[in-house]
């Protein structure tokens, strides 16, 4: 069945929202969601038409109008122009038109495998680890931050997922001998407290190693600092209402705490001279497959 889109065209007041949120979306160097563009565009006083005053049927008719202007291609929306980080297509077909094409693909695959990563943990005083309450702050995580492991929740966790951390807690202490600090980040309200105690308290009693546990955000005191709108769901804030570079403060400077820039530089020029090296090596040896036909 094909999904509904306007008939006429957006009310006025419906085009000038969807033209703000574009902005918004636009104006991030990263794919954003739904929801996460609602918490934006919500405190700028746009309302779908026929919602205004009430958030969770603003919300929902905001949904509903999203779809129409992806589905319709309307003013520069488009269907990817939004995440979903909830789905994921399992690719199976596919390959290359020729022949010349494969060996070309082949070629930068040999790139790859002689890549040489240093771990810079090796060398910081701490190994860290990001987690975080929805797996929709991903994009975020991954554009601010480099070289760290992210470990998001995708709310309550379960006991195999949690168990998994508490091992991996334990390889990493084995590997790198020195405090472990996990840097955790999520919603300021009743249900993000209660899924990072959960998450909290079984890792604790299911890992050998000892570690840190640091909530860096979002606190009360950081919504009222960056002028987060209160959850229109239920009482408190969430980590999506954030202004994109409030939230990008939060993880730098929690980050920073923890983990030399200088150090991680170092170690990834290292990897790129030793990688450079390897694939010489290996090009001489079986030749640039690259000019092969």
């Amino acid at each position: 069945m094909r999904r509904k889109t306007w008939a006429k065209g957006p009310e006025s007041q419906t085009i000038e929202m969807l033209n703000a949120a574009l902005r918004i979306v636009q104006s991030v160097p990263y794919r954003v969601t739904v929801r996460w563009l609602f918490y934006r565009i919500f405190p700028l006083g746009y309302y779908p038409a026929g919602a205004k005053g009430d958030k969770g049927k603003a919300y929902k008719t905001f949904d509903q109008t999203l779809c129409y202007a992806r589905y319709g291609y309307w003013n520069g929306w488009r269907p990817d122009t939004l995440a979903d980080d909830t789905r994921a297509v399992i690719f199976r077909a596919g390959g290359y038109p020729s022949k010349a094409e494969a060996m070309g693909a082949l070629n930068e695959r040999l790139k790859k495998a002689a890549e040489a990563k240093i771990d810079h943990f090796h060398r910081q005083n701490n190994y860290i680890e990001l987690w975080y309450e929805a797996r929709a702050m991903s994009s975020q995580f991954k554009h601010y931050t480099k070289a760290i492991d992210l470990v998001p929740m995708s709310g309550q966790a379960s006991f195999d997922f949690k168990w998994r951390l508490a091992k991996g807690l334990e390889e990493s202490a084995e590997i790198y001998q020195k405090p472990i600090v996990v840097l955790y980040f999520g919603d300021e309200d009743l249900s993000g407290h209660t899924i990072q105690n959960a998450i909290l308290e079984d890792v604790r009693v299911w890992s050998k190693a000892p570690f840190e546990f640091v909530r860096c955000g979002l606190t009360e005191a950081q919504a009222i600092e960056f002028d987060v709108p209160p959850n229109f769901e239920k009482q408190g804030y969430q980590w999506e209402g954030l202004p994109d570079e409030a939230a990008a403060k939060i993880i730098k400077e929690s980050v920073a705490r923890y983990v030399s820039d200088d150090l991680l530089d170092k170690s990834s020029k290292e990897g790129e001279r030793v990688s450079a090296k390897c694939l010489k090596k290996v090009k001489r040896a079986i030749g640039i497959m690259g000019d092969e036909t």
